[in-house]
């Protein structure tokens, strides 16, 4: 793919998913003064795809704002938001290492979701897809918990772990998308960059994918 787009996050697990799929992009990211916490606050009683989506598409008219701001050439912005549900329950990032430790005894012995959204837009049309994978943990005991949290890779992870970390030593089973558990479906990204070219010449509109399993 020779597409250009801008990529808003400050993940470089996407960085390099991105990379894999030979995207061009340079890096939008926000500004210092910018309050990137508030949009992943959840609301009361929010299903988690219902948050996941919505959050991803605060982030996109974030990151447009930010590009219209600063009067960068114009070319597609991309945003992505992952998120760990056990039911209807949210696993967002801890807050600090008690938090990761909770989170972890919640999800072990569990099969839990994990939901990706990736979001694709201009300031004329936006495109958006929805990942969804499974992922089994294994038991572990409150030793082996606490000694990856020490590890400090749960920090800043959705669901206080990392699937492609030192976590994979305790994930029996995933079904879905490896990358989407990390933060970026390819399979899912790729129709969507191809979605969104398909929409080039058409009227301002906003299309919506569910790639999900």
């Amino acid at each position: 793919m020779n597409k250009f787009i801008y990529l808003a996050s400050q993940s470089p697990r996407r960085r390099d998913l991105l990379e894999q799929l030979g995207v061009r992009y340079e890096l939008l990211l926000p500004d210092a003064d910018e309050d990137t916490e508030t949009l992943e606050q959840m609301r009361p009683n929010e299903a988690p795809v219902t948050y996941v989506k919505r959050v991803t598409q605060l982030k996109l008219d974030a990151a447009l704002q930010r590009l219209k701001r600063r009067g960068l050439p114009p070319a597609p912005v991309l945003c992505s938001d992952t998120t760990v549900a056990l039911g209807r329950k949210i696993y967002g990032k801890p807050v600090d290492v008690a938090d990761a430790n909770r989170m972890l005894a919640e999800l072990v012995n569990t099969t839990h979701r994990v939901l990706t959204a990736v979001a694709l837009g201009t300031a004329r049309r936006r495109a958006q897809v929805l990942s969804g994978s499974r992922v089994t943990f294994a038991a572990m005991s409150p030793r082996q918990i606490r000694s990856y949290v020490a590890s400090g890779e749960p920090l800043g992870k959705a669901g206080a772990y990392a699937v492609q970390g030192r976590a994979a030593a305790f994930i029996s089973h995933i079904s879905g998308s490896y990358s989407g558990i990390m933060g970026l479906p390819l399979f899912e990204t790729a129709q969507l960059l191809k979605t969104f070219e398909s929409l080039r010449d058409s009227p301002k509109r906003s299309v919506a994918l569910s790639l999900t399993d």
